[in-house]
């Protein structure tokens, strides 16, 4: 699946990145729309970047798509469980927001520590040291818990993604994954336009 699909521009495009990079998409824009197939599509992109983030090294990313796996099915459940109006978008309390901002700056700190040095606990599963540990622990721990508020359909998990897809276009452009760098640029503007979206549907009701 690392085969080059295609050569875009002189930037060979694996089978893996294509396939993950589309689904990725799909999954965004469904996300976007409140709709029930955002997780199916999530899990087609998850198995695909796993396999190409450990391929570049991108350690921290790479186990994440296991816990994306994982509430990718959550999700796909809460949704089909919970579809009624009256439980779909809504906000954090002040308190709960400043509570998810430490732990995404706690978790970043240890993830980032661990990932820096886990080529040296693990070599035989960590051949070489990790790219950028602490920017990749960050979109790591910052995705977690936005997707997790996704799940449950909170109005700010569209904000962290922002920030999230602001740092993952910086982060894949500098390793020269060209295409998902490009997918994080729209996954930005679908990030923006699903909180728009969630937010006027919040206000409306």
């Amino acid at each position: 699946m690392l085969e080059t699909a295609f050569t875009l521009l002189d930037y060979p495009i694996s089978y893996l990145e294509l396939i993950g990079t589309l689904a990725g998409l799909i999954s965004v824009w469904l996300a976007m729309k409140n709709h029930l197939w955002t997780w199916p599509a999530g899990l087609v992109n998850v198995v695909a970047f796993a396999l190409l983030f450990y391929r570049f090294r991108l350690y921290s990313d790479a186990l994440l798509q296991v816990y994306f796996f994982g509430m990718s099915l959550y999700g796909w459940w809460a949704w089909r469980k919970h579809d009624r109006p009256e439980e779909r978008v809504k906000t954090l309390s002040g308190t709960h927001r400043g509570q998810w901002l430490l732990v995404i700056g706690a978790g970043t700190l240890v993830l980032g520590s661990v990932m820096s040095r886990v080529h040296l606990w693990a070599p035989s599963f960590f051949p070489e040291a990790a790219a950028y540990p602490f920017p990749d622990a960050f979109t790591t721990v910052a995705s977690i818990i936005a997707t997790y508020l996704l799940a449950k359909r909170f109005l700010e998990s569209w904000v962290l993604w922002v920030v999230v897809d602001l740092v993952s276009i910086v982060l894949y452009f500098s390793k020269g994954i060209m295409l998902v760098g490009l997918e994080y640029i729209l996954f930005l503007g679908l990030a923006t336009a699903g909180g728009l979206r969630w937010w006027h549907e919040l206000k409306n009701r």
